[in-house]
């Protein structure tokens, strides 16, 4: 008889859920490390750390997303709901719930390109607020003196505008913002030459200018910093951004777009020929209501009695006239007094001062003092030949004194070594060593002997 043997039963292998959702979490995280999905956004929600949230839809399953604040700044375009997406990133399983998400690092629309998207996104926000109002649109002034430009001073752009403004309408003043439009640093760049303008001042109207290019390109006029920044612009604002087939949001803020570049530097600037046609329509215009109104008023005062009008005027004008010769006599009249009154009053003076004559005082005084310099001059000459005098009488009395004059009679002068003159032969014992000044010289001698007597 044939015996059986039951099969093993397998070893069991127990999971707690948190392995459970480890294990699964490295899985998904080793096999969907790089992977695109395909859905529509909905379900769009930001966190307070600013985390956005959502979640991928098809017709039949869900996907919950999340975007970290990281990557969402780099995003071209506002994620909202119902747009269709294409969203790459890596699957990741949230441990605490024990459900998997997709950490998306890249958003492209589908349909539309991205930087579309945000174009028309920024578009829509802008004109709900009223900053495409064309009531908010300043008018540019007709013959702007100083005209600010933020542009790249190395460009094409800013050679052909300051060439056309040159040719047009020489000695205006150019102010030049240097500033990058196009990558890294520009939207700053141009926004504070737009806020420099709006501060100071200067400009009459401010051009906001770049050359023609790709979406990507003339983005920077696209962002919405610039466009605040144009619409709180204190003065006018041109855009001259691209081509003519360009678009931004720039152009639409701005109190006026220019097609290109050189088409602003020729809307800014009339020419002197199209100045003159204007002055000569104005000084017509003018002829024609002068001569509309004399008009006017001829037909008034025929309708009123021109003549006896005209007789009573002339009569007024008359009397006028006649009242203005009396003054003029009188006043001539008055004149006359009033000139010879001031002539006898300055033939007067002039007699009063040629009794005054300061001649004669001035040689007087001149006499005195000539007299007094002289006088002093003496007195000093007088005084030096007295000291002189009494200065000698001294000199000689000292000559005298002078112990130099008993060295000439064959006298000397004994000193020991320390210079202390030597009186008695007490102070100089042998050997000592004695230097004796004569008239003319000096000795230095040793004693031999010294006596008292």
């Amino acid at each position: 008889m044939e015996q059986f043997e039951l099969p093993l039963e397998p070893e069991r292998r127990i999971f707690t859920v948190s392995e459970l959702n480890a294990a699964l979490r490295a899985l998904l995280e080793r096999e969907f490390q790089d992977i695109w999905v395909l859905g529509e956004i909905s379900g769009v929600r930001t966190a307070a750390s600013g985390h956005l949230y959502f979640t991928l839809k098809d017709d039949s399953s869900v996907l919950r997303c999340v975007i970290f604040r990281s990557t969402l700044r780099y995003l071209r375009f506002k994620p909202e709901d119902g747009i269709a997406v294409l969203a790459r990133g890596r699957l990741d399983l949230w441990e605490a719930r024990g459900e998997y998400q997709l950490l998306v690092e890249y958003l492209e629309p589908q349909g539309l390109g991205a930087l579309q998207v945000a174009f028309e996104q920024l578009k829509k926000k802008l004109a709900a607020e009223g900053l495409f109002d064309p009531a908010r649109k300043r008018p540019l002034p007709r013959i702007p003196r100083r005209i600010g430009i933020v542009t790249s001073p190395s460009g094409a752009v800013i050679c052909d505008m300051l060439n056309i403004l040159e040719r047009r309408f020489p000695g205006l003043h150019i102010r030049i913002y240097p500033a990058l439009v196009q990558g890294e640093g520009s939207v700053e760049d141009v926004c504070e030459g737009l806020e420099y303008f709006s501060r100071t001042g200067w400009a009459d109207v401010v051009v906001v200018a770049r050359g023609g290019g790709s979406l990507e390109d003339l983005w920077t006029f696209n962002e919405e910093a610039v466009a605040r920044a144009i619409a709180a612009c204190s003065v006018p604002v041109v855009s001259a951004v691209g081509h003519e087939t360009d678009f931004t949001i720039a152009d639409f803020v701005a109190d006026l777009r220019a097609p290109t570049p050189s088409a602003a530097a020729e809307i800014l600037t009339p020419t002197l020929e199209q100045i003159l046609e204007q002055i000569a329509g104005l000084v017509g215009k003018m002829t024609q209501a002068v001569r509309f109104r004399l008009a006017q008023a001829a037909r008034a005062l025929d309708q009123l009695g021109w003549p006896r009008v005209m007789s009573v005027l002339q009569r007024r004008l008359g009397r006028a006239a006649q009242y203005v010769d009396e003054l003029d006599f009188r006043a001539r009249e008055r004149m006359r007094a009033v000139l010879e009154n001031r002539r006898r009053r300055l033939a007067e003076l002039e007699m009063r001062l040629r009794q005054r004559d300061l001649t004669s005082r001035f040689l007087e005084y001149r006499r005195r003092l000539e007299a007094a310099r002289a006088a002093g001059d003496a007195w000093m000459r007088e005084r030096l030949a007295q000291a002189r005098a009494r200065f000698d009488a001294l000199a000689g009395q000292l000559a005298q004194l002078s112990p130099l004059r008993v060295l000439e009679r064959g006298y000397a002068i004994v000193q020991d070594e320390a210079g202390h003159v030597i009186k008695s032969a007490r102070e100089a014992p042998p050997p000592t060593t004695l230097r004796v000044r004569l008239a003319r010289g000096a000795l230095r001698v040793g004693v031999l002997e010294a006596s008292e007597s």
